[in-house]
């Protein structure tokens, strides 16, 4: 992407920037090179593609959504069945995403990850009734299936085991059923499952989806989102078949580690 800023001055730059509110200052490090770059060459008479090439040929492809599943409120921050919520998070400010808009029923953002435009969704609605705001940006965006990235808990992963499929059914997940009835019954998407382990002895599995994170666990979560955060990134530039083999992969962590 490239960026011309007509005399540039990177003091008053940086004074407009503060001027904005918090939420809307995501700018990361590499793009602020990228923008004093692309002045300087201009500056110094490089040739460099025109301004306009990338935005549309972005405008031709359709977005990819990426939904994390979870429940509103501070109530349930922090707690297993929340873990797709928390990659949304994590991917979000990796890529410099404001998640700040409330639509469709969910706390939803937009963006590009590389090249690709992407939406990341968080809905609203409650885990059980998820399909309501996915189905609803689905539609209106004419997403396809295949484009629409479903991530959540899943009981019967190992803790902060990642798993990446292309398809499949809902496993007894509430949030999967509900998001696979708004879409008509199909269920080619592809979905990212995180593993929160099995509950202790016979406790209730409802209880226990609903039960905070450790702080050890929390610590060994932020590796599991490092690996999820790069899966995405390999999804939408290089495919589903080398990104689940990069997930699946049993070396994953120790790379990343």
């Amino acid at each position: 992407m490239v960026i011309t800023i007509p005399n540039f001055n990177s003091s008053a730059f940086t004074a407009a920037l503060l001027r904005f509110p918090a939420t809307h200052r995501r700018i990361s490090t590499r793009f602020m090179s990228k923008a004093l770059h692309s002045t300087s060459s201009k500056l110094a008479g490089e040739s460099l593609p025109a301004p306009a090439t990338m935005p549309a040929e972005v405008k031709k492809q359709k977005p990819w959504l990426i939904v994390g599943l979870g429940n509103p409120g501070k109530k349930y921050n922090g707690t297993r069945h929340n873990v797709g919520f928390e990659m949304v998070d994590a991917i979000a400010e990796s890529e410099g995403i404001s998640m700040s808009a409330l639509t469709f029923k969910s706390l939803y953002g937009k963006g590009l990850i590389g090249n690709v435009p992407v939406m990341l969704a968080k809905p609203q609605t409650f885990m059980n009734v998820s399909g309501e705001s996915v189905g609803a940006i689905v539609s209106y965006y004419k997403i396809p299936a295949q484009q629409v990235l479903v991530i959540y808990d899943d009981l019967d992963l190992p803790f902060a085991k990642l798993r990446l499929l292309p398809k499949g059914g809902h496993g007894g997940h509430n949030g999967m059923k509900s998001i696979i009835s708004h879409l008509k019954g199909s269920r080619d998407f592809p979905r990212l499952r995180i593993g929160i382990g099995r509950p202790p002895g016979k406790m209730d599995p409802a209880n226990f989806v609903l039960r905070p994170f450790s702080k050890k666990e929390s610590e060994e979560l932020d590796f599991t989102f490092q690996t999820g955060i790069e899966a995405v990134r390999i999804l939408l530039v290089e495919g589903i078949n080398k990104s689940a083999t990069f997930v699946n992969s049993p070396k994953t962590l120790e790379h990343l580690g």
